[in-house]
């Protein structure tokens, strides 16, 4: 009761208005010292506003790509579950479940996942906010839905099926080493944008820019078809402890299943 009038998109774009202003450097030193973050890291510290703190560039080689082919790469910084998507039900651990037909707003594209795998990313406030495209290969236009900005924190999935009520922005990829895979970016408490660089269909290439998410905790769902990834057996068992598994960009978190 006390958040729900937070959860609201008008709010997140008031908080967000304030975050892109100048008035809003005065958050950025604190930010950095709670949070213990090294900007010599990045590329500058010259932020005109606590966004531009926020969306800050690393160096690339503080992230290093894994180019090989048959790796599944993390496309952001953040905390991994994993999870069977049974039939069109994805099932968290004790939390609620969802769907994913309901995840990408009603499309018929739904039916590709039955019985594949649904990775759940978790950003923090703290962690690295830009993502990058997994793989390469062909992309469809950007869907966006509409909708409110729940948190995103554990404790909030365990009664709201926050995936499916937040705004969010899917895109439908034929890539090239893992079949049809949805991409679902999935903002969340005061996160007034989410910000991807193409929304438009076209080809894109591992390890390339995609987005990044303005102020606050995000979201990053990948769904892949049925036998078209393998992940090490650590990664399902720590989800169903309910335990999150740290990653960080472009690291190999699993691999395609013709590698096996």
């Amino acid at each position: 009761m006390i958040l729900k009038p937070l959860t609201g998109r008008a709010v997140s774009r008031a908080c967000g208005r304030f975050m892109d202003s100048k008035p809003s450097k005065l958050l950025i030193k604190p930010f950095v010292k709670k949070n213990g973050i090294d900007l010599n890291d990045y590329y500058s510290d010259d932020f005109q506003c606590f966004n531009d703190c926020f969306t800050r560039k690393i160096h690339e080689e503080l992230r290093p790509v894994d180019r090989d082919n048959n790796a599944l790469i993390a496309p952001c910084d953040g905390l991994l579950s994993a999870y069977k998507i049974e039939t069109d039900m994805v099932m968290p651990a004790k939390q609620s479940w969802y769907t994913v037909k309901s995840l990408l707003g009603g499309s018929s594209d739904a039916v590709k996942f039955e019985d594949g795998i649904c990775l759940v990313f978790r950003l923090c406030t703290d962690d690295y906010h830009r993502y990058i495209y997994f793989d390469s290969g062909i992309k469809s236009d950007n869907v966006f839905i509409p909708g409110r900005l729940h948190t995103v924190r554990p404790v909030a999935l365990k009664s709201v099926p926050v995936f499916t009520e937040n705004c969010r922005e899917y895109t439908i990829m034929e890539t090239k080493n893992f079949g049809t895979v949805a991409q679902i970016e999935v903002g969340a408490m005061l996160v007034g944008k989410i910000k991807n660089n193409d929304r438009q269909s076209g080809t894109f290439m591992r390890g390339q820019k995609k987005g990044m998410f303005m102020y606050g905790g995000s979201t990053i769902i990948l769904l892949f078809e049925k036998d078209k990834v393998h992940l090490p057996k650590a990664v399902m068992q720590a989800t169903w402890r309910e335990k999150e598994i740290p990653v960080q960009m472009g690291q190999k978190i699993g691999e395609t299943v013709q590698n096996v």
